[in-house]
């Protein structure tokens, strides 16, 4: 797992066209804009164990 820290309105690059922006920070609360192609998933993690997923995939979900 790569840990990194920004503030808001940095981001971070992740290979090919996917974009994650810092939009604010409020209490406990980041608010994240995620810029990819229409073939990339994007997902909250909450939702990725409750649809039956690869068995590894849904175990990373849990660990994170």
């Amino acid at each position: 797992m790569l840990i990194l820290v920004r503030k808001a309105q940095q981001g971070i690059w992740i290979e090919g066209d996917i974009w994650v922006k810092v939009l604010s920070v409020e209490r406990d609360r980041v608010k994240l804009g995620i810029t990819a192609p229409g073939d990339v998933k994007v997902m909250r993690q909450e939702l990725i164990v409750d649809i039956a997923p690869p068995d590894d995939f849904k175990e990373k979900a849990r660990l994170s």
